[in-house]
């Protein structure tokens, strides 16, 4: 599984929200699919359909993240 790359700082690690807005760290497969970091959460609850970036102020569709 690759890591896609936030188009603007270059890092994998996302983060998407629920209605809450609390926070689940993932990251986005070559694939465009949306995984948790850690095994142990779940999805469920979350809008996977945008991802932010923790490294900078990016948003946006999984699908505009860049391959490395």
């Amino acid at each position: 599984m690759k890591k896609m790359l936030c188009p603007q700082c270059k890092i994998a690690a996302m983060y998407v929200k629920n209605e809450k807005g609390e926070r689940l760290l993932v990251y986005v497969t070559d694939e465009g699919e949306v995984v948790v970091k850690n095994p142990e959460h779940s999805l469920d609850g979350y809008d996977t359909s945008e991802v932010f970036c923790l490294g900078c102020s990016w948003h946006g569709s999984p699908k505009r993240l860049v391959k490395y």
